[in-house]
């Protein structure tokens, strides 16, 4: 039997990109996303991440049909930019809401399904979770929890066989530039955004974040954490030895 993976966010960029990249090694691939999906490569179940209700009929249907569940990536997410000052409560809870509290809990479910034959959770996170971003507050405050919320979940699964990943893509050319939701009137954060713009629409693409994926779901031993390309790695590295204050005004040059 070809094993079952399911994939939030899986009608564009890099959930699209993953999906086609498992399909083509055999896997049975189940997308979830907000809009009905075209394509007929894959079922894709049109669902809100953070209507738990909806959410629990589909890993419910899916089960139905397969009687398991092997990988579950949790790729689906949202930006926000703009000063923080200039962000309206709404925003803030939305972000907080389908990035960080639906992976949590989207996460925890799939471990319920896989407790008894072992599986794999992948959790997208970004750079921007350990290279905090000006203007982007909210977004990397949550990256940084699906990374954290990550390693601990993965202590907690150790005994079930159960493998959790956290991929972090630096700039990575995809609509999510375009859908990023901006606020306020800040020229400051205009100009520090539309940089950030410049730079992931220069960034690597979609296939090459669905490799790292691919290979962290079939690995007997992955990492607990994984960068995205060269330099993703080495801002990484660096970021360990760079005292908080030292990065945070290399940050303010390159975004301030």
């Amino acid at each position: 039997m070809s094993k079952v993976v399911i994939i939030t966010g899986a009608t564009s960029g890099i959930g699209l990109a993953t999906a086609r990249l498992f399909l083509s090694k055999g896997y049975t691939v189940y997308g979830v996303a907000r809009h009905p999906y075209s394509g007929g490569d894959f079922t894709c179940y049109p669902a809100d991440i953070c209507d738990l209700t909806a959410m629990n009929g589909v890993f419910k249907d899916i089960l139905n049909r397969e009687g398991k569940i092997d990988v579950f990536v949790n790729n689906a997410g949202m930006g926000i930019a703009g000063a923080m000052d200039e962000s309206s409560p709404e925003a803030v809870k939305r972000i907080v809401d389908v990035n960080l509290t639906a992976a949590c809990i989207l996460s925890a479910k799939a471990a319920g399904y896989m407790k008894e034959k072992g599986g794999r959770i992948i959790n997208v996170s970004s750079v921007g979770g350990i290279m905090p971003l000006p203007y982007q507050a909210m977004y990397s405050a949550t990256k940084a929890g699906v990374e954290i919320f990550s390693r601990a979940l993965a202590n907690e699964l150790k005994p079930y066989k159960i493998k959790v990943t956290a991929v972090l893509p630096g700039d990575t050319k995809t609509g999510f530039t375009a859908a990023r939701i901006c606020e306020g009137e800040s020229a400051a954060a205009k100009r520090s955004v539309e940089k950030m713009a410049r730079d992931e629409q220069k960034g690597k693409s979609p296939e090459s974040v669905a490799k790292v994926i691919c290979k962290a779901a079939s690995k007997k031993h992955p990492p607990l954490r994984v960068a995205v390309g060269f330099v993703s790695k080495l801002e990484i590295f660096l970021s360990r030895f760079l005292s908080v204050k030292c990065l945070n005004s290399i940050l303010y040059k390159m975004y301030g």
